[in-house]
């Protein structure tokens, strides 16, 4: 097949422009992304050998090379990985151009307007255009591959202007190699010499030292050894140190990382940046992690984990196709990226390596379902990351703060679906509350401040802070001075379906059931009072709900209003409207339950209502004011009305006949 040229999309040339002229300050991490491609390459030619047989490849010597031409001003990092066929070379490599390239852009000019530099940064790793960062230094990028078990290579070349060009290559080795073509040294522009070996050899002991395969550079010809000194002061001593060398002795590649897995050395041996360099390896983000957490377990069944805890939510973690799960290794053997069943969905933001000593080689996804030993690990891995949020919180508040921004409404997914750790997931779950405009509250210490006789934990959920805050619902609690959790995460209208109670009181919705806030000395007092107004007001219930039947299975006077004339609420086991919406959402049908009305007996417009009917009973405006009534009560709580359009009318002829 010929040379076939192709041009980027426009947002995809807007991205390489901003690549080419940098959007961040620390230009050597292009080539920790090309190491670390590399090095997933090597994992997976190796899992694919081990999985199947036919696969005649040589995983004898993997390792990844690095090879500099001071003169053409080129550097290539190769590997005799698993390569890409033509086809994966066009949907990998082009990911540049798909859909999150507009967000990308988007998000990448706020945080600049904003001058957040780790911001920018962050966002490289999230929308996966690592290998994009190589046009910050070169002028031309070509890629070369071929994939193993076939026999026609791919070639890939863009000067990243406007287009790039594929062609096939017959003779391609196995693997993949991306050369540069480099930029001129400029200081100013923080433009290194990548073609010295000094330079070369800083960026993979900085980023790349735990990587398990090895990284080679071919030695230097004792002529240039003054190249490897890392400033002129020291090119003299450089190359007199070489001269002394044996000049016949043969020149090996050398080894640039120690290739030690972090997980398996004692913590006292690794720095924090080496544990970063790790995370951000295995997670393709640029940011350093928020936690790091260490688990040895020994006796029968032995593993090691290294676990993270990102800063930064990534930006598909609610999407279906989201990749979740940590990297599984057996005896230091990458098994599997991505191995869902070490633990639960609740905790997919979670990033890391596990190194089992106990299991297969030969492992799949499915037997890993099964595998008691992987239950037990996801069991105890679940719990150590609970802990360490718990200690977060009680410890660092900061950090805790920027976790529960970032991850709290996927944690409480776990409400629902881990019963052995609820308590735990409660027990580091926080909640905006009435008690403080800016401060959250965990459900201990709503507790803890609860009023005397104050046998239920309040709570309300809704789109926003301010939305339940001004619903009719909250006018008694706040006239009472009782606090009230306000539960604004959509997560927020499922899980208090699913938990009871905490710590012995009960969790109660205060726009569902009847709401009674009196003291014991306060109901004596009330009750003579109450039954003295449901007389009052009974016919007007009955008539009431004659007329509104269609929308409502019960009109009755309030004891949580003290302003409105009316609000809507549901029955105590009844879902939500919300609720109903977001089944619909997922495409599953729930009957409409009928809710119930109540009126506020002291408000102006009830009473006259009251006394307009008993004079006037069979006028048909008072009927309208019922009807106005319950939609407005309706809108008070963000409801959606049934026929907006006469809402609008009835609405328009009252205000007229006022005028």
């Amino acid at each position: 097949m010929p040379t076939e040229t192709f041009e980027f999309q426009v947002e995809a040339r807007q991205l390489l422009q901003l690549m080419i002229h940098s959007i961040y300050s620390n230009k050597d991490v292009f080539l920790r992304e090309l190491v670390s491609n590399a090095s997933d390459a090597l994992d997976k030619l190796r899992l694919e050998a081990l999985r199947d047989d036919s696969l005649d490849v040589d995983v004898s010597d993997l390792h990844i090379d690095i090879e500099a031409d001071k003169s053409a001003r080129t550097l290539t990092v190769r590997d005799n990985g698993i390569g890409m066929s033509r086809e994966e070379v066009i949907k990998l490599i082009g990911t540049i151009a798909n859909s999150g390239t507009a967000a990308f852009l988007r998000e990448l000019k706020e945080a600049q307007d904003a001058k957040d530099a780790a911001s920018t940064e962050g966002l490289i790793g999230q929308f996966g255009v690592g290998f994009y960062a190589s046009f910050m230094v070169a002028d031309q990028v070509t890629l070369l591959t071929r994939r193993a078990g076939e026999s026609q290579g791919t070639r890939w070349t863009s000067d990243g202007e406007g287009t790039y060009s594929i062609e096939d290559v017959a003779d391609a080795p196995q693997g993949t190699s991306v050369t540069l073509r480099l930029k001129p040294e400029d200081s100013e522009d923080r433009l290194h010499d990548y073609t010295a070996p000094w330079k070369i050899r800083e960026i993979v002991k900085r980023y790349s030292d735990f990587i398990t395969w090895p990284i080679r550079m071919a030695a230097e010809p004792a002529a240039t050894a003054s190249d490897d000194a890392a400033d002129p002061d020291d090119a003299k001593d450089a190359k007199d140190a070489k001269d002394a060398d044996d000049a016949a002795k043969a020149t090996e590649p050398e080894t640039l990382n120690s290739m030690k897995a972090l997980w398996a050395r004692s913590r006292d041996e690794v720095s924090d940046d080496e544990y970063h360099e790790l995370y951000k390896h295995i997670s393709h983000d640029w940011n350093d992690p928020l936690e790091t957490i260490r688990l040895h377990a020994e006796g029968t069944f032995e593993y090691q984990a290294l676990l993270f805890i990102p800063a930064h939510a990534p930006q598909d973690m609610f999407m279906q196709d989201f990749k979740r799960g940590i990297q599984l290794y057996v005896k230091r053997v990458f098994i599997m990226d991505h191995c869902e069943a070490l633990l639960p969905p609740y905790l997919r933001f979670v990033k890391g390596v596990v190194d089992a000593q106990d299991l297969s080689l030969n492992v799949s996804r499915e037997i890993l379902q099964q595998d008691r030993q992987i239950q037990l690990m996801h069991r105890r891995l679940a719990k150590k990351v609970l802990s360490t949020i718990k200690d977060m919180r009680a410890s660092h508040a900061d950090r805790y703060a920027t976790f529960w921004r970032e991850f709290g409404p996927v944690l409480k997914e776990g409400l629902l679906s881990d019963f052995e750790n609820r308590d735990a997931i409660l027990g580091v779950s926080s909640f905006a509350s009435t008690h403080d405009a800016q401060e959250l509250t965990t459900l201990r210490e709503y507790v803890e401040r609860m009023k005397e006789g104050q046998q239920d934990i309040y709570f309300m959920t809704g789109e926003s802070r301010q939305a339940i805050e001004n619903s009719p619902h909250m006018e008694a609690f706040r006239a009472k001075g009782i606090e009230v959790l306000l539960l604004t995460d959509p997560v927020d209208e499922v899980w208090v379906q699913a938990v009871p109670e905490f710590e012995g009181k009960q969790l109660r919705s205060i726009a569902k059931g009847e709401v009674d806030l009196d003291t014991e000395e306060e109901k004596a007092e009330a009750d003579s009072a109450r039954e003295k107004r449901q007389e009052e007001f009974a016919d007007l219930l009955t008539w009431m709900k004659e007329r509104l039947g269609e929308h409502v299975k019960e009109v009755r006077l309030s004891s949580r209003l003290t302003v409105s004339p009316a609000c809507v609420v549901s029955d105590t086991h009844d879902v939500t409207p919300a609720l109903q919406n977001m089944y619909r959402a997922m495409g599953q049908e729930v009957p409409t339950a009928k809710r119930i009305l109540e009126l506020n007996p002291d408000h102006a417009l009830v009473s006259g209502l009251n006394k307009a009917r008993a004079a006037r009973e069979g006028d048909d405006g008072l009927a309208e004011t019922a009807e106005l009534i319950y939609d407005m009560a309706l809108l008070a709580e963000g409801g959606e009305l049934t026929d907006p359009a006469r809402f609008v009318k009835l609405m328009a002829d009252r205000l007229e006949r006022a005028l």
